[in-house]
């Protein structure tokens, strides 16, 4: 494959109310199979999806972490309102959303956005994906596969990384079991995760500061075969599991 990867740019600052498909195709030309990356901070932005600080108040369990983790108690509690459960206090909150993502701080967050706001991660991402789908097929005609990018540290290595949080138009997993390599061996565990993959060289494109490309088309991927089950269940979950035994201690 030779694959293009081409960064959205020239895009406003996105306010709420924007109507973020229609902007994208302002500024590019789809063509059928093609993958866009959308940044959830912009998708959540458009709609609405932020809050203002000085309208949270502090529970206590927010105050108590705040005074660990030394954040203003506010962002804490955007953080525990946006959790499902919390996973790890300190030395920061790490917690499952709704939608299954886990993360540090729920997703939320106060980078690329007004001075007294925070951006909350869409509430349910696969949603989102197929909507910006649906909306840049009325818009172009064209069958485009969609993916929701959030960025995310990872366990046991420094640096963060874009990941896939929404999809739509294809499988997370590209499900290789019972395939054959290169000698004929069966392949017995190999599932790869295609939209993280793709999400993580769109997080490298769309940068981490000013750099303004909140969207990145890629043209000629393949396509894939495999399933959506990119989440552990808590039985297959050992980092889960071991966080909760120490929780206990």
């Amino acid at each position: 494959m030779d694959i293009q990867v081409i960064g959205v740019r020239n895009l406003p600052l996105i306010q709420r109310g924007d109507d973020l498909p229609a902007l994208i195709c302002e500024q590019i030309a789809f063509e059928d199979g093609d993958i866009l990356t959308v940044a959830s901070s912009v998708y959540s932005k458009a709609k609405g999806f932020t809050r203002e600080l000085a309208s949270i108040v502090p529970g206590a369990d927010a105050v108590r972490i705040a005074a660990k983790t030394k954040e203003d108690p506010r962002f804490v509690q955007a953080v525990l309102d946006s959790s499902a459960e919390i996973l790890l206090e300190y030395p920061f909150i790490l917690s499952e959303v709704p939608s299954g993502h886990v993360g540090v701080r729920a997703g939320v967050d106060h980078s690329n956005v007004e001075d007294g706001r925070i951006i909350i991660l869409p509430p349910d991402p696969m949603r989102a994906a197929a909507e910006v789908r649906d909306a840049i097929r009325r818009i172009t005609g064209k069958d485009v596969r969609v993916i929701i990018t959030d960025t995310c540290g990872r366990a046991f290595r420094r640096g963060q990384t874009g990941i896939a949080i929404g999809w739509a138009g294809m499988t997370a997993i590209d499900d290789y079991r019972g395939d054959t390599d290169l000698f004929g061996h069966v392949l017995e565990i190999t599932e790869e995760a295609v939209v993280d993959e793709i999400a993580a060289f769109a997080n490298f494109v769309m940068g981490e500061s000013h750099q303004g490309v909140p969207a990145v088309v890629f043209r000629n991927c393949r396509a894939w075969k495999g399933h959506d089950q990119v989440y552990f269940t808590p039985k297959e979950d050992i980092i889960r599991a071991a966080l909760k035994e120490n929780k206990k201690d």
